[in-house]
């Protein structure tokens, strides 16, 4: 979502970087490219004077202009300055708040077609799974066709409770309903998913706001599409000031927004982003770290993000089996299979790569060298047209064989051919690395890097 802005503010700041002082018309020359980058990037005009005045203000000191690095402390002061903007000075925790009496009411609201129901489909599964909680799902959505079928089915999928449909009640009713089941059935959390309109009108804001009077949901999460740019920016401050809401949920963060949405969203409406939906699936939810977001912006990566989403993601058990088999050198085409499954959960090789500090300046390289999640689902389709015997023994793979395995996966042979013979490198590799052995490793591979004189032994 950031990658056109943080590309802007990156040359900006290689350029000072290159310098080895900075003169007040150098950080003023500076601000007004971070200026127009943040206009450029959807962000609103006074949270981009807001943040260039912080800048400004920290940046002109003598401490910075004749410091050693000045460039590098300039790249500082507009991290800090993003973070605040984002809301990192919040007090309080992150993510959504449980800190009340059970059942924890949370309504959701937000215009039609933001992702609201499969976004509460997200949270259910996240409180279901990470904070054990006994969830139920509603759906208060009457106007708009099958909506409660949907949740239902949404409910299904995350293995949680969805509040039976009854015919021609009111909004209100299910609420009602939903809460007083919650509390004889002892459920942990109740999420109400309201209705939704294609644009604000009275109806959706006295339908909302009486729900929210009837139930005192303990979280009102408004739901926006970060594709819509300042739309969103003023959905928000409109649902805000009418009805009041606790957080944002921004959806759809994985597309080609400009970002600015997000730099806006706390300072007009006062309220924090506490979730990211990054595509359809139902664990597709991240928390919302402003020093994150600010990180991946200025090209600094993520990487406590991306250690996080791997242990979620990694099946420890078979990471260690598989351990276990490459260390015999019995790495099978089976084990590479398993390995791009691990990777697409993880959001594939694009998502990774964007939390990895400066791939930003390589990824026109990356992208030629056709590291892509395209690549990695067509290998699987190859592996997945393979015998259980070709698998374990490609050896086997002759022509005939690689044309039905082309056919089968919708593949040229060329890339069954480029698949095998990546394939039989990687072993290769790995049956080096185990002869070598811990000490021959060092010796044969990772010593031969260091210059003579620095090596351990």
């Amino acid at each position: 979502m950031f990658e056109t802005l943080g590309n802007r503010l990156q040359g900006v700041f290689d350029r000072l970087r290159g310098r080895g002082a900075l003169s007040e018309a150098d950080v003023s020359d500076a601000l007004r490219e971070v200026r127009v980058a943040l206009l450029e990037a959807d962000v609103a005009l006074p949270v981009v004077k807001d943040i260039t005045a912080r800048v400004r203000e920290r940046a002109v000191g003598q401490e910075v202009i004749r410091s050693i690095q000045p460039g590098q402390q300039v790249v500082k002061i507009v991290n800090d300055a993003l973070v605040e903007a984002l809301g990192g000075n919040d007090p309080g925790p992150r993510g959504i708040s449980l800190e009340a009496a059970a059942p924890v009411a949370i309504l959701m609201v937000g215009l039609q077609g933001s992702g609201k129901t499969t976004t509460s489909g997200k949270i259910a599964l996240r409180l279901k799974g990470r904070e054990r909680k006994k969830v139920l799902l509603a759906s208060l959505d009457v106007h708009r066709p099958a909506a409660q079928l949907q949740l239902a089915q949404l409910a299904e999928r995350a293995e949680v409770t969805s509040l039976p449909i009854i015919a021609g009640q009111t909004p209100l009713q299910i609420a009602e309903r939903a809460m007083d089941l919650g509390r004889r059935e002892l459920y942990d959390v109740v999420i109400l998913d309201t209705a939704g309109r294609l644009s604000i009108d009275e109806a959706l804001m006295a339908e909302v706001a009486a729900v929210k009077q009837a139930v005192t949901p303990h979280e009102t999460l408004l739901v926006v599409d970060a594709m819509t740019g300042q739309d969103a920016v003023n959905t928000a401050r409109i649902f805000n000031e009418r009805v009041g809401i606790s957080g944002i949920v921004m959806t759809r963060v994985d597309g080609d927004a400009r970002g600015g949405a997000a730099l806006s969203m706390r300072a007009v409406t006062g309220a924090p982003i506490k979730l990211l939906g990054a595509g359809e699936k139902l664990d597709a939810l991240e928390d919302f770290h402003p020093d994150r977001i600010a990180n991946r912006i200025l090209g600094m990566g993520d990487i406590v993000s991306l250690v996080e989403r791997a242990a979620e993601n990694i099946d420890q058990a078979e990471a260690e089996k598989l351990a276990a088999r490459m260390q015999k050198g019995q790495f099978s085409l089976e084990d590479y299979a398993q390995q791009l499954k691990q990777i697409g959960k993880m959001g594939g090789m694009t998502g990774l790569m964007g939390m990895l500090p400066g791939v930003a300046k390589v990824k026109a390289q990356l992208q030629d060298a056709n590291l892509d999640t395209g690549i990695l689902k067509k290998q699987a389709a190859i592996i997945g047209s393979m015998t259980v015997q070709e698998r374990r023994q490609p050896d086997i793979i002759k022509a005939s064989r690689k044309r039905r395995i082309a056919a089968g996966s919708g593949a040229s042979v060329q890339e069954v051919n480029r698949l095998l013979k990546q394939f039989e490198d990687m072993r290769d590799m790995m049956k080096r690395m185990n002869k070598m052995g811990q000490k021959g490793m060092m010796r044969g591979g990772l010593a031969s890097l260091l210059p003579q004189g620095r090596r351990p032994f």
